[in-house]
Order: C-alpha cells, then structure tokens, then sequence
C-alpha cells in the first residue's frame, strides 16, 4: 500500500492517491490534496464542500451525486469544478478523505 508524508504525518493511500483510512484525514491531508490540485488556498467555500460531502458519507456510507451537492451547497457545478479542478469525485472527495466515488473515471 502506498504510503504519502506531508507535513510530518504519514497517510496511507490507494493507488490513486485517496486515502485509505478517514480517520486520518485532518488538515495536513487537505494541505497535501491542496497542493497536488493547484489550489492557492482553502476557502470557505472549499471547507463548505469538504463538510458537506464528509457529513453526507457519515450519514449515507457514500459521496452524494453532483446535484445533491450543488443544491444542499448552493453552489453551481461549473463553481465546484472551479474550486476543484479535477472535480467533484477525484479532488473533492479526495480533500474530504472520502474513498474514491462509485463510477468515478
């Protein structure tokens, strides 16, 4: 299993980088997903994302599909995609610790 350090903390990961264990993740893990999504910096509209898709999957035991997202966020898609640039599935779920989504490329 891969293994990636970031910021003196150790996370293990998948072979495309999304981590294994969410107990794990914390804000080195969004700091290191940050920097590999060419992001400057995490806004509040990041953070409203990355709650929102963290609180789904507790409740849900999945990521949520893009409407819900948009719509419980209030955000647009082509907004979210703006701030994740790899999208929704792969950059956000990634930053929120989430497994990678079900029928995700």
């Amino acid at each position: 299993m891969p293994i990636v350090e970031h910021q003196g903390k150790t996370f293990p990961v998948n072979d495309e980088g999304f981590l294994t264990d969410m107990e794990m993740w914390g804000p080195e893990w969004v700091d290191h997903v940050r920097l590999q999504e060419d992001i400057d910096e995490i806004t509040e509209d990041h953070r409203a994302v990355i709650d929102m898709l963290r609180e789904y999957y507790r409740e849900n035991g999945l990521a949520p599909m893009v409407r819900i997202l948009s719509r419980v966020t209030g955000f647009k898609l082509k907004y979210i995609y703006e701030l994740f640039p790899s999208g929704p599935g792969k950059g956000a779920c990634k930053m929120a610790g989430l497994p990678k989504p079900e029928g995700c490329v």
